[in-house]
């Protein structure tokens, strides 16, 4: 472990990176995320490795995808949009089983949207966000330690599973500065010994090694094999935190910097007389739907709070099913979670009220929307220029 010192998020994220042991990094600047190729052009080649400035996100996971067949401990980084444009290069990367890590430090959207953290690309990280049945493992940091510390686990998951991570960071964790060390020694990449599978220098009667996107023979055998691995995932390896759990009458349910605001609220509500505990997921896929459904047996409602339009309380919803009611505290597009709000939303899902809670069919009670063609404007199949 090393001494504690001063660091920003992102700077933090790439040196955790480096002493992962990534050795190959492909990148396009985007807000707010920059700092991370900064610093890896800055600091890669001092360590053995190799940086890229692709001239798109589409070469860059393509790059990723060509470093990842070698065996060498590859990664990406990007915000929101950068990210859509890399999930093309993310179903090939999980088609032909490569492990890899991309990492989103999202901005508010949709669209290019604005550099304000946000939380908007949940379903698109959970979900695979390309095409075909495939996941990706999801770790989420809320601190700067954290930030740092990933890379390493990302690894070591990827790798023992043969499948892309995804690190989903608050664009604003990828901007604040906190006091961190690491909690692991540095890793060398030349001693981890080579995989079987990975492209390499034929020489000394190895045989040829193939990496594959599509296998070809039989899909739906490869779609279930790996299914298999999936299933093993979710029951192994579920990451989360717990605080102030035992005996709470609400229980709030936040990832990443919406949780730090939930633990301000949870310490508020202990003035206030009022039972209240967090439950932070780590791994959102696997999300870790069995020890939340087990916690919702005692609680009296859920508040979830995120910086979205009611993504992640999707999931807790398929978790917990109908045993206690669940609620949203919402700020999407690069709002920012308030204790108090979050604290008055946890007390109105006590007493029966609404304040401080989302729901989308609610939102839109008396509101009309009706858009129309303006014919006195002209007609669409008019000539341009036409008298």
């Amino acid at each position: 472990m090393t001494e504690k010192a001063l660091r920003k998020g992102n700077e933090a994220l790439a040196e955790g990176a480096i002493r992962a042991g990534v050795r190959f990094f492909a990148g396009y600047p985007i807000t707010p995320q920059n700092e991370v190729p900064e610093y890896m052009s800055a600091h890669m080649a001092d360590n053995g490795g190799a940086f890229v400035q692709a001239e798109s996100e589409v070469a860059a996971i393509n790059m990723v995808y060509g470093a990842a067949a070698t065996g060498t401990r590859s990664m990406t980084s990007s915000s929101s949009p950068g990210v859509s444009l890399k999930q093309e290069g993310i179903t090939y990367l999980a088609s032909a089983d490569l492990p890899c890590l991309i990492v989103n430090v999202m901005r508010g959207g949709p669209g290019l949207g604005s550099i304000s953290g946000a939380q908007g690309d949940y379903f698109q990280a959970t979900r695979g966000g390309g095409n075909g049945d495939y996941h990706v493992i999801v770790l989420a940091p809320n601190s700067v330690e954290e930030l740092g510390n990933f890379p390493k686990l990302a690894f070591d998951l990827a790798e023992k599973y043969r499948m892309p991570c995804m690190i989903l960071a608050d664009g604003i964790l990828g901007q604040m500065m906190e006091s961190m060390s690491f909690n692991f020694e540095p890793v060398d990449p030349n001693k981890l010994g080579k995989f079987d599978w990975a492209v390499d220098i034929n020489k000394q009667g190895r045989g040829k090694s193939k990496v594959f996107s599509y296998k070809g023979d039989n899909l739906i055998a490869d779609v279930i094999e790996r299914a298999k691995r999936y299933g093993l995932i979710e029951k192994t390896e579920a990451r989360f935190e717990e605080r102030n759990t035992e005996d709470c009458d609400i229980l709030l349910v936040a990832y990443g910097l919406s949780s730090r605001a939930c633990l301000e609220a949870v310490n508020m509500a202990k003035a206030h007389g009022v039972k209240v505990g967090l439950f932070r997921p780590i791994t959102l896929w696997p999300f870790p739907s069995k020890r939340l459904a087990e916690l919702a047996k005692k609680a009296k409602g859920i508040v979830v709070v995120e910086q979205s339009l009611g993504q992640l309380v999707q999931d807790v919803k398929l978790a917990v099913g109908d045993r206690v009611p669940v609620g949203l505290n919402a700020y999407p597009a690069g709002g920012q979670p308030d204790g108090e709000k979050i604290l008055t939303a946890a007390r109105s899902l006590l007493t029966g009220k609404k304040e401080g809670l989302f729901d989308l069919q609610e939102h839109a009670t008396n509101f009309t929307y009706n858009c129309q063609r303006d014919t006195s404007l002209g007609m669409q199949g008019d000539a341009k220029g036409g008298k």
